[in-house]
């Protein structure tokens, strides 16, 4: 199973080779965010969940901060050495999440 690296997914978009879907150009628009907020979350951010088996490729959960410190969380998937692609991206809300961010209410770790 992958294992995503932010490391690996950084350099990618610094290289631009990143795609973006119809799919999250429409949830980007509709949560007010903007591409740039994205790419800071990622070159910023950490990665704070693994989805080795996600299909068509292995994604991975980016927790990053931007635009005046709030918080941002970014789904990628990651085509090894190509490209990554931005999947979704939305504000996390402390009704499903710790006060960190990381880690979502109703887990033990």
């Amino acid at each position: 199973m992958a294992h995503i690296e932010i490391n690996e997914l950084r350099l990618l978009v610094t290289m631009n080779k990143v795609v973006w879907t119809e799919h999250v150009a429409i949830r980007l628009r509709e949560r007010g965010l903007k591409r740039e907020d994205v790419i800071k979350c990622i070159v910023n951010g950490e990665i704070i969940e693994q989805y080795p088996t996600d299909t068509p490729l292995p994604s991975c959960l980016v927790l990053g901060f931007c635009t005046v410190n709030k918080p941002l969380h970014v789904v990628v998937g990651l085509d090894r050495g190509v490209h990554c692609g931005m999947i979704t991206a939305y504000r996390p809300s402390l009704e499903k999440w710790r006060n960190d961010f990381k880690k979502r209410k109703g887990t033990l770790s």
